[in-house]
């Protein structure tokens, strides 16, 4: 297998969460206001991303985004003095991780989600902490090294992602 790049275009991947900051003096709102009245915050993970958040042989979430939200979720405990917090774990996927955090079943996701434009709309985002071009796959021996070689051929995706736009939008601009 070999990479053929698919744009110059840099994906950042973040933590996404709606309303938080830190704690203050004030009246707390939005998601910090949830958790504080219910004891109770939601983490939203995926279970294939491998190595942001997937699950272990014992079937628990690891790794680096969920070390990141263990952090966030310590923060929080802290803020509030709440050390006895509740921590669930929602696994999410990535066509219903965005409705999840705008619905309020998760309060925080944890995993690769591309941090753009049009999602910073819907949700918020935390620090991006991994960037990256989006590439596909492809045999050695199929000579595709562009998007332009990609033309006539059937394309395989993960629904939900950055990359169907982004796919998307090269066969429009091509049509023209």
């Amino acid at each position: 297998m070999k990479c053929a790049k698919l744009a110059g275009s840099l994906i950042a991947v973040g933590i996404m969460a709606t309303g938080f900051s830190a704690a203050q003096a004030q009246d707390l709102t939005g998601t910090l206001k949830k958790i504080k009245e219910t004891g109770s915050i939601t983490i939203g993970y995926r279970e294939s991303s491998i190595p942001f958040s997937y699950l272990d042989d014992q079937q628990k979430p690891i790794g680096y985004a969920i070390d990141l939200c263990n952090k966030i979720v310590d923060t929080v405990k802290a803020d509030l003095k709440m050390p006895n917090l509740k921590v669930a774990m929602q696994p999410v996927t990535s066509s219903n991780r965005i409705p999840l955090l705008q619905n309020g079943t998760i309060d925080l996701e944890c995993g690769s989600t591309t941090n753009s434009v049009q999602r910073q709309q819907q949700v918020s985002f935390g620090p991006s902490y991994f960037v990256i071009n989006v590439t596909a796959a492809v045999k050695k021996s199929s000579n595709i090294n562009t998007i332009a070689d990609l033309n006539g051929k059937t394309i395989s995706t993960t629904s939900g992602t950055t990359s169907v736009p982004l796919i998307k939008g090269y066969e429009k601009n091509q049509e023209h």
